[in-house]
């Protein structure tokens, strides 16, 4: 697999659209790592809809870029880094007296015991077979 400069953190949100196509602009993100680090966040809903989308995403890819197939193993691998990486990111920043008021639900009870749940759903993720597009 290769490592491209990738914007790190690419969702619909940090598209900005313009007469001459797409552009990241969330570059606060931007890391070096496997293509599939930024197109899975683009994916969304149940595993059968993720692979249509994937489909298309690749087929987008690829239109510039040839695709490694096998870097669809790090699907969930990724989506669960990411997860940690975000609470990390927040307490990190706790000191900072804007983030208890604008991320309040991350000192509760039920933020933890469903982080813990989504977790081990992502074990179980990365237990089944990637993605395949069609």
């Amino acid at each position: 697999m290769r490592c491209l400069r990738l914007p790190g953190d690419c969702h619909p949100g940090n598209v900005l659209w313009t007469p001459d196509g797409p552009h990241c602009v969330d570059f606060d993100d931007s890391r070096m790592g496997p293509a599939v680090q930024d197109l899975w966040m683009l994916l969304s809903g149940h595993r059968a809809a993720m692979n249509g989308q994937i489909t298309d995403v690749l087929a987008g890819y690829e239109d510039f870029f040839e695709f490694d197939p096998r870097e669809l193993l790090l699907v969930e691998a990724l989506r669960t880094l990411r997860m940690i990486h975000d609470a990390a990111w927040i307490a990190r920043r706790w000191g900072d007296p804007a983030f208890p008021a604008a991320f309040a639900w991350f000192s509760t009870q039920t933020y933890w015991q469903n982080q813990i749940l989504d977790l081990r759903e992502q074990v179980a993720l990365m237990d089944e077979p990637p993605l395949s597009p069609a």
